[in-house]
């Protein structure tokens, strides 16, 4: 049996500019418990920056990111 905190909250956050898509991200990780893990999808190639810098100054951790096509992934898991 999957746990609530297993599960993954998705955000998708394409077509929107900086700095729109990490406060979706901000928000989502707010109402969500430690441990639980966020997908965030996004279009800005800024994201790229925003999101590393983002976990490295929040303690979240960024498990994964990644690009296909124009849309980056990111795989956060929250404090």
């Amino acid at each position: 049996m999957q746990k609530a905190r297993d599960a993954v909250v998705e955000v998708d956050a394409q077509g929107l500019d900086c700095p729109m898509p990490l406060l979706l991200a901000k928000r989502a990780l707010n109402g969500m418990e430690a441990g639980a893990c966020l997908r965030v999808l996004a279009t800005d190639r800024g994201s790229l920056r925003d999101f590393r810098v983002f976990a490295e100054q929040s303690g979240h951790a960024l498990l994964a990111s990644d690009e296909h096509d124009g849309i980056y992934s990111y795989l956060l898991k929250k404090r």
